[in-house]
């Protein structure tokens, strides 16, 4: 396919109008915005969370330094707080016609704010603004600096001091309660002091101390009313009282048994004259008075009395007399075992109830005892805090006034433009050739009708077509280059500024600027 070189020269001066209107009209657009797009200035300060200078505890962590940057940050890009900083700087050239809602959202638009943080760095945050001039710019991120500073003092004295608040009420509460059982498990003992588990292994001696002296007094009981049946048997069977009643007689009364003994002896040898035996009756006899005057009242009326019923009736009494103080203190005794059992049985309820109170007591005692180290960690907090020796927010690099702007480049979107508006014209004019199916050579006679013109005659203009032609051109032309410049000027002065008019249609799209 042979390509004719002069043929699409030759269209490209016939449609050389379309080129130039399209080229004037995108390069004059692209000129006028380079020039009146406003300058934007961009300056930063940059804000380092520093650790703790006093280690009190898990603080600097990058987590929770990142966590607080957050907050921060949130607390910063209020509504109240950006409205308050965009009127006091008159940060947008026509802020008294803005509404508040265009106000803080293009506050927020032009506020850029990064926070950095890992594993064994520094947590770090870059604020940023864009501007209409340097001076703007750098106000506002200074602004945004001494909130961001006051913000964390506040957080940090306002966190330790109702930390140290809430801990000190924590551990008046918990002492109240501390008190409260103390005087429960108080109470409880001395209504409970005969059942307490404390004294239970000294209760249960004590039981078993009192129950064999019971089992004592009993035997003593039983051997004692033994002794007196089997006295008073010998006595009515034989008429003498036996060895076990002799031990129990008073030594006046023994004397008298051994002196009857002795007489008895002495008239199996002597008569009853000689003077041995007189002197031993005279004895007997006085003997037998002392030991009548022994006896108890009732028991003594009868002169004459047989000596050894006297004597019986004696030990007889006497063992009565035992018995009954046996008998006595074996209920006495009862009396004791069965206090002592009541308590016993009463014993394992008490430990449970006591066990509960003491469980509560140990309880209550360690969260009083975390909440005296949490009060006494939270006192030493607010004291770090006041002299500013904890986790901090301090300012690295203090934003200044830049010397350029950092967009719009001009020189990008002239050149950018005028190569763009070249591009689109040419496309145009190829479009236009792609579009058009009429015959203008005679290779497309030859093509089309399959025959060979002998000459061909191009269209020839008359002077008068020639000059309306040249002079539409040289209008369109005319406006393209000062019309829309000056309709994009209109539209940026008396509508809306040229960089609204752009972000929002970047937003549109997704983009920003």
């Amino acid at each position: 396919m042979n390509f004719d070189l002069s043929f699409y020269f030759a269209v490209f001066l016939r449609r050389l109008h379309y080129f130039v209107i399209v080229f004037a009209l995108v390069s004059a657009a692209s000129i006028a915005a380079a020039f009146l797009l406003p300058a934007v200035y961009m300056t930063e300060a940059l804000l380092l969370v520093e650790s703790s200078q006093i280690n009190i505890g898990n603080q600097g962590q990058n987590q929770a330094a990142l966590e607080k940057l957050q907050t921060v940050e949130n607390r910063l890009m209020t509504r109240s707080n950006l409205l308050e900083i965009a009127q006091k700087h008159k940060v947008f050239k026509d802020i008294d016609r803005m509404l508040p809602d265009d106000i803080v959202k293009a506050m927020r638009t032009s506020t850029n704010i990064n926070k950095n943080a890992g594993r064994g760095q520094a947590t770090m945050m870059n604020v940023g603004f864009f501007g209409e001039s340097g001076q703007i710019a750098a106000a506002v991120v200074n602004e945004y600096v001494t909130l961001i500073l006051s913000e964390d003092v506040k957080m940090r004295t306002e966190g330790a001091e109702n930390t140290l608040e809430f801990f000190v009420q924590e551990v008046n509460s918990l002492s109240a309660d501390l008190a409260e059982i103390s005087a429960k498990i108080l109470d409880f003992q001395n209504e409970n002091s005969d059942a307490l588990p404390s004294t239970l292994n000294f209760r249960l001696g004590q039981q078993t101390q009192i129950s064999n002296q019971i089992a004592v007094a009993e035997q003593n009981i039983a051997q004692m009313k033994d002794q007196k049946s089997s006295m008073i048997a010998l006595f009515q069977t034989t008429g003498q009282i036996g060895p076990a009643v002799t031990a129990n007689m008073t030594p006046e009364a023994k004397q008298l048994e051994q002196l009857r003994s002795q007489l008895n002896s002495l008239l199996a040898v002597l008569s009853p004259t000689n003077p041995r035996i007189a002197v031993l009756q005279a004895q007997i006899a006085q003997l037998e008075t002392v030991v009548a005057a022994q006896l108890p009242v009732g028991q003594t009326g009868t002169t004459g009395a047989d000596p050894t019923a006297t004597l019986l009736d004696m030990q007889v009494a006497a063992l009565d007399t035992r018995i009954e103080q046996e008998e006595q203190q074996v209920k006495l005794l009862k009396e004791q075992l069965a206090v002592l059992n009541d308590s016993i049985e009463r014993t394992p309820a008490n430990q449970v109830a006591l066990d509960a109170l003491n469980r509560d007591y140990t309880n209550v005692q360690q969260q009083y005892n975390n909440a005296v180290a949490r009060q006494a960690q939270a006192a030493t907090t607010e004291k770090v805090e006041a002299m500013s020796k904890g986790e901090r927010i301090s300012v690295i690099d203090a934003a200044t006034v830049p010397n350029a702007p950092i967009k719009p480049n001009r020189m990008l979107i002239a050149g950018g433009g005028t190569f763009f508006g070249a591009g689109l014209g040419l496309g145009l004019i190829v479009l236009l050739e792609f579009l058009n199916r009429a015959v203008r050579r005679p290779t497309d006679l030859v093509k089309s009708f399959g025959i060979t013109p002998i000459v061909s005659i191009p269209y020839m203009r008359t002077p008068t077509e020639t000059m309306i032609r040249r002079s539409g051109f040289a209008a369109i032309l005319l406006l393209a280059v000062i019309g829309i410049p000056a309709v994009i000027y209109a539209v940026h002065v008396y509508y809306q500024p040229l960089d609204i008019i752009v972000d929002r249609v970047a937003a549109k799209f997704g983009i920003r600027l």
